[in-house]
């Protein structure tokens, strides 16, 4: 019967320790935007990949190659109401987000399918949206965005997704239709 208890107790222990091992936090943690304007809520879930020393565009990130918009899981955003996506019509729903980085420009991705890994399974076919825009480097004088960072900055019915990594920064502009 010790024999039983003792096994017993060690199994539950040994589970324990199992369980704690989970419980890591990510490497590149999941965080979120949102903003609203009316009855239209904006809302972005990503995962922060950082800097750590190492060169980020066309290197970490290779150049001419889809990206997942951030690590682990694909970014997802999602719009309650039809919006002007960089005066662009996209329907109320989720999407995910994925992006062709490049020197000079990015190409914007909305896909229709979700709950992806990385873009290891992205179908060009599923492409809701798709356009480009400028590269934008920070002055010398800004401190590099250590982790990639997604902000949505709001005026009145109008509103940028601001997309910062290192010195690289995209800007997409989103206009709330009533």
């Amino acid at each position: 019967m010790l024999k039983i208890l003792t096994l017993f107790i060690l199994s539950i222990v040994s589970l324990n320790a199992l369980g704690q091992e989970t419980l890591k936090p990510r490497p590149s943690p999941m965080t979120a935007v949102s903003m609203r304007y009316k009855d239209c809520y904006v809302k972005i879930v990503y995962s922060q990949p950082h800097k750590r020393g190492r060169e980020v565009f066309g290197t970490l990130v290779p150049f001419g190659q889809v990206w997942r918009t951030g690590a682990n899981e694909a970014t997802e955003i999602t719009f309650t109401r039809d919006i002007l996506f960089n005066s662009t019509l996209v329907k109320a729903g989720t999407y995910s987000i994925f992006t062709i980085p490049d020197r000079i420009k990015w190409t914007i991705i909305l896909n229709s399918e979700l709950g992806l890994w990385g873009s290891y399974n992205y179908n060009k076919k599923l492409d809701v949206v798709r356009f480009d825009v400028p590269v934008q480097t920070l002055n010398d004088n800004m401190i590099p965005y250590e982790p990639f960072t997604i902000l949505l900055e709001q005026v009145n019915d109008k509103a940028t997704l601001r997309m910062l990594w290192d010195k690289t920064k995209i800007e997409v502009p989103i206009k709330f239709i009533n």
